[in-house]
């Protein structure tokens, strides 16, 4: 198994907790997290190595006020690529989203202060995402001359709806608060600490089986992508192979005998 606390890195820090939490921790807050080339080369060398390793469950957070401002602009104008150049640029974006959502672990994303543009591309990649009072979401491709080149087009439509995304890069709208959740931006919005309720959610998920979290966080994304029976054929075979792991009977066994957690609604 690989020991995740041994790869480097350059702008991201690991903090690996004993249930096998990964804190991992975008750490370019002069530049607001902005993401440059090596930023996303990190990003796939971690989820590349997430999979393989002992984490249970992943936080993504950010160092300083926001979590990401997106492309950094400035590495942008300076490269003065050619098209064919940001085409791969681009490229390297899709491999670490993709790696993040079909990765089988559960990545939970602690937002605060901007999650704009590219910030919010990779916010969409996560499984899960908790904002504060602080967080607001924008895509401002339009209003700079720009279009979306890391997944906007199919992460961040899939959850508010094309025409939600449509408006929002057309005229900059900015969402925050209870209206992010309402569009489905977010799942959770908390009065304190994005990063402790995130935390708190990845320890609960930590404590699944890691072939049930594999199919939640990875099968349901590509069962996304199929037609209807085909989506049908492959969550039976799923369901075959994750509702018979023998790690599971112990747990089916507690429930049998009612000595099993209940189910109880709480407070989110």
């Amino acid at each position: 198994m690989l020991d995740i606390l041994q790869i480097k890195l350059t702008h991201l820090h690991l903090e690996l907790k004993e249930d096998g939490v990964l804190i991992a921790t975008l750490n370019r807050p002069d530049k607001r997290n902005a993401l440059n080339e090596a930023s996303i080369e990190d990003l796939i060398t971690l989820f590349s190595a997430v999979p393989r390793s002992q984490t249970r469950a992943v936080v993504l957070a950010a160092e300083g006020d926001h979590f990401c401002a997106g492309l950094d602009l400035i590495e942008h104008h300076q490269a003065d690529r050619s098209p064919a150049d940001f085409m791969h640029v681009c490229m390297r974006w899709h491999e670490a989203f993709n790696k993040m959502e079909y990765g089988g672990v559960p990545i939970i994303a602690a937002l605060k202060g901007a999650v704009v543009g590219g910030g919010l591309e990779l916010a969409s990649s996560a499984h899960i995402r908790v904002a504060d009072s602080s967080t607001y979401f924008a895509l401002p491709e339009g209003q700079r001359g720009l279009f979306t080149g890391g997944g906007a087009t199919i992460r961040v439509a899939d959850l508010v709806g094309k025409a939600r995304m449509i408006d929002m890069m057309l005229t900059g709208r900015v969402y925050k608060g209870q209206e992010a959740v309402d569009i489905g931006l977010v799942q959770y919005l908390v009065d304190g600490s994005s990063l402790e309720k995130a935390i708190e959610l990845a320890h609960f998920a930590a404590q699944n089986l890691p072939l049930s979290n594999f199919a939640i966080c990875s099968g349901i994304s590509h069962m996304q992508n199929m037609s209807g029976l085909d989506a049908a054929y492959a969550e039976a075979v799923l369901a075959g192979l994750v509702n018979t792991q023998p790690d599971a009977r112990a747990r089916l066994e507690a429930f049998a005998n009612k000595t099993a957690a209940r189910i109880r609604p709480t407070n989110q």
